[in-house]
């Protein structure tokens, strides 16, 4: 008796559409899996919608309070979040991340989704970030001298045993115009060259982060036109990630030298932003001389 052949198996839509088992609809499909999401995890109320809560049946937005919000029409966006609709352009993506209040990291995933290149970051601090800041440089706890810095080196904010190490300076606003336009820089600083350096090379990398950025292009316009020392690196493109060197010899005019310590920590809620922390030695001569500065 012949053998029957057994039928092939149908092919998974899912994998057919993505060569991923249990994945469907790939690119389009996620798009519509994240606006749905999110758009059932936005509050009504934080989008001034008003809500009558015995008739509210759906968690979040519904499609035509979205849709409403980001200037669409309803049908438009349902075909979105169905993945009938592939290639929405680039004012539709705006719209929806800021009608669902969408940040730099998930803005940018959003188009990534839409197969569009991802907005380019923006360089300013939250509210929310600079009150917890405040608040950690505020601590009697904290003893080392901490600086927050922004993406064009401006001086955002600093705790007091910070001020008091940058006491010989005249101005505290921003980095690199201490420390190339202010007479106390080159004694201050051990090493001059090497921080003057790595500070010009962190310029030059935020410039590449955040193009549009005018306090960026303003910084490096000022110094170019007023010191050639600053010129000079400028125009060697490098590019660091920090502002400063790691390994400091300071020459304070009250306390005499201090061997430090500089970790820089990107700040994840502020793109462009780090917290440089000085730390001395435990029980070295450097860590007697912070506890004498003034404050």
């Amino acid at each position: 008796m012949t053998p029957v052949p057994r039928a092939e198996p149908s092919p998974d839509p899912a994998v057919a559409a993505t060569g991923v088992p249990g994945v469907r609809g790939g690119r389009s499909s996620a798009l519509g899996d994240f606006l749905k999401a999110r758009r059932a995890r936005t509050d009504p109320g934080s989008v001034n919608i008003v809500m009558d809560q015995r008739r509210r049946q759906v968690h979040g937005l519904r499609r035509e309070e979205l849709a409403g919000l980001a200037g669409i029409s309803t049908d438009y966006y349902t075909r979105l979040e169905q993945g009938r609709e592939r290639h929405p352009s680039t004012q539709i993506l705006e719209s929806l991340s800021r009608a669902l209040r969408l940040n730099d990291n998930e803005s940018g995933h959003l188009f990534r989704l839409a197969g569009l290149a991802a907005p380019r970051p923006t360089a300013g601090p939250s509210p929310e970030m600079a009150v917890h800041l405040r608040t950690l440089l505020d601590s009697p706890l904290l003893r080392t001298p901490v600086t927050v810095i922004g993406p064009s080196l401006d001086i955002v904010d600093l705790n007091p045993v910070a001020a008091a190490l940058y006491d010989g300076f005249s101005t505290t606003g921003n980095l690199l115009h201490m420390v190339f336009r202010d007479p106390a820089a080159r004694a201050f600083f051990g090493e001059w060259h090497a921080t003057a350096r790595t500070a010009v090379a962190r310029l030059r990398a935020s410039s590449a982060q955040f193009p549009d950025d005018p306090r960026i292009a303003d910084t490096a316009a000022q110094l170019g036109a007023s010191s050639t020392d600053f010129a000079a690196l400028w125009a060697q493109h490098e590019l660091r990630p920090s502002p400063l060197p790691t390994n400091q010899l300071i020459h304070h005019p009250l306390v005499g030298d201090l061997h430090l310590y500089c970790g820089a920590f990107e700040i994840v809620s502020a793109p462009g932003h780090h917290m440089l922390i000085f730390t001395p030695q435990p029980g070295s001569e450097s860590a007697r001389r912070i506890e004498q500065l003034p404050l």
